[in-house]
């Protein structure tokens, strides 16, 4: 099965940071661009993040702008999402998906994600 596999989330005081990874599996990563985004139960889903194939471009909410930094490795088939001076309100399950371009990310099917809460 081609998917999508997202880890690193935990729990963390605000100011605090996190580093979640989206690993490829059954698929060359280096292909798509891949985006980040979270749900919260009883909100509408966040883009938070996009780096194109290239790595060259990339985009951030501004909501989290500054803050947080998306990068790849596509060595290990992977994007990271650092994430700095976390605050409660980046608490949310954050998932990973891929497109053709940071314009066109197919957000129709994602999986599990990774969980992030951010409290004292």
């Amino acid at each position: 099965q081609l998917q999508l596999v997202e880890s690193g989330g935990g729990l963390v005081q605000p100011g605090g940071s996190l580093r979640l990874s989206c690993a490829a599996s059954g698929f060359i990563l280096n292909y798509y661009a891949i985006g980040w985004f979270r749900q919260v139960p009883g909100k509408e889903r966040e883009r938070v993040s996009c780096i194109s194939s290239s790595g060259v471009s990339t985009y951030y909410a501004d909501s989290v702008k500054g803050r947080f930094t998306i990068s790849r490795d596509n060595a290990k088939n992977t994007v990271y999402l650092q994430m700095n001076s976390l605050k409660p309100e980046d608490t949310a399950v954050y998932h990973c998906a891929k497109g053709g371009s940071c314009a066109f990310i197919d957000f129709g099917s994602w999986g599990q994600g990774t969980q992030v809460t951010v409290s004292s």
